[in-house]
């Protein structure tokens, strides 16, 4: 296990190389400029799509704009912002949240930009059904000559949907908050049993396809970002005299760190610390690494901008939020620097100091949500993979590897999980970040279009007026 861990640390530190950071924040950076800003300036019209305003049953796809967003957030929204929060503080200090704020800025960008390439080139499996997503817009987009990078996002989207970080850390949350207080002996029998009754619960959904998922996630997206954000306000509110000092350095810590290794490829602690940021904050919101298109591009719209504006607001709800919440309440309470706890078990060591008796138990609460929902996102982002290497009709196929990667990951350590993940990811963020820069003057072309036609829209009902 110890060689294993070896193995996948030099993975994820070699995929996670300067090319990538240069390709996956210079252009997000890129995007940003390029677009001179402009989708920042429609975020009240996004939210205006998200409600439903311009919803059209007859319109291509098969899910609504909110159903894509919720299943594009129950994904992102999960242990991104609990143990991926908790790691870069534990590692980075307060410093590591400004630099993933930082990546969530840029990731908006990405965001938009993909999800509206996702609809721009939807293409079609093998079963005739329109489906989105960056191996589509690849073909569609940049021609069959670079089908190998569809082919290589697919290869590994198969295995970065893998829900091992869920679900190790998952299994550790009923460990430390359900087990041990209760005077279980956590061993490889109790974290198997574990392992059975998520793949259950899990198969019963994942079989019933993106409309079961969608409808599920819809329900249980905006419920589990509002307890947990009531539970993390009670907290900040219990510690409101922190919370200034605190919030304060996450600023003045950004050249700074807590246990944080200096062989990093910029060289030096800022450099790690950097690089530690931006790594979560891929993990956590995933912008530019191609997961989300798969479910933006699913949307029932004709028009791509409105499917990239709502997918903007992706970002903003996962990292600029929840994760900033996270953060405040593991800094608040001080556990990051008096317990050598990581990932779930730091955060969930905040809840207990804040809210004595009752706090771990409503994390817990909040754990099996985010979950739960991710596990049912991620299975569908595998089968849309599988699909487009292999066809529609052995898609099914990739439950089973969804299901066994299941035990896999409740039987194994965090450390090894969470570098397996990151190496992947980035290994999916080649091929997305290469085909939507090439793509972005077509999506500043279709932006500037449909501007002109909401504009032209607003006129003529003043004029009907």
């Amino acid at each position: 296990m110890t060689i294993l861990n070896q193995i996948l640390k030099q993975f994820s530190d070699l995929a996670w190389g300067l090319p990538l950071l240069i390709l996956l924040i210079g252009g997000g950076l890129y995007l940003l400029i390029r677009s001179q800003f402009l989708p920042f300036r429609y975020l009240g019209h996004a939210i205006s799509v998200l409600r439903g305003k311009y919803d059209d049953p007859n319109d291509p796809g098969q899910i609504s704009h909110f159903q894509a967003l919720t299943t594009a957030l129950s994904s992102t929204i999960g242990m991104g912002n609990i143990a991926g929060v908790a790691l870069a503080i534990s590692v980075g200090g307060p410093g590591a949240m400004f630099w993933m704020w930082i990546s969530a800025i840029v990731g908006m960008a990405t965001k938009f930009f993909t999800s509206t390439l996702a609809i721009m080139y939807r293409g079609k499996d093998s079963h005739g059904e329109v489906q989105g997503g960056p191996m589509y817009f690849i073909i569609e987009g940049l021609g069959k000559n670079w089908k190998f990078l569809a082919v290589m996002f697919s290869v590994f989207g198969m295995l970065g949907a893998l829900p091992v970080v869920n679900v190790n850390q998952l299994k550790q949350a009923i460990n430390d908050i359900i087990l041990i207080p209760n005077g279980v002996e956590v061993s490889f029998t109790t974290n198997l049993i574990i392992a059975i009754v998520l793949v259950v619960f899990t198969s019963i959904v994942i079989l019933g396809g993106l409309k079961r998922i969608s409808s599920l996630a819809a329900k249980m997206v905006p419920t589990m970002v509002i307890l947990y954000f009531a539970l993390v306000l009670i907290i900040l509110g219990i510690n409101f005299e922190e919370v200034p000092k605190y919030f304060v350095m996450i600023f003045t810590d950004v050249f700074e760190a807590n246990h944080i290794n200096e062989d990093s490829v910029f060289g030096g602690v800022l450099g790690a610390l950097v690089l530690l940021g931006i790594k979560r904050g891929a993990f956590s919101n995933e912008a530019g690494i191609g997961t989300s298109p798969m479910a933006h591009g699913a949307a029932k719209t004709d028009e791509p901008v409105r499917e990239g504006l709502v997918a903007m607001l992706g970002p903003v709800i996962d990292t600029l939020i929840v994760c900033t919440l996270t953060a405040l309440a593991i800094l608040v309470t001080g556990v990051w620097q008096t317990t050598s706890n990581n990932g779930v078990s730091l955060t969930a060591s905040a809840f207990q100091d804040a809210i004595p008796g009752v706090g771990q138990y409503l994390l817990m609460v909040c754990i099996f949500i985010f979950s739960i929902s991710s596990l049912f996102s991620y299975a569908y982002y595998g089968t849309k993979c599988m699909s487009f290497l292999i066809g529609a009709d052995k898609k099914h196929y990739y439950n089973y590897l969804y299901i066994s990667s299941i035990v896999i990951a409740a039987t194994t350590k965090f450390e090894a999980m969470i570098n397996f993940i990151d190496g992947v990811f980035a290994l999916m963020a080649i091929p997305t970040m290469t085909a939507t820069i090439i793509l972005a003057p077509k999506v500043i072309k279709e932006l500037k279009g449909y501007i002109k036609r909401l504009k032209l829209n607003k006129h003529e009902i003043k004029e009907g007026s």
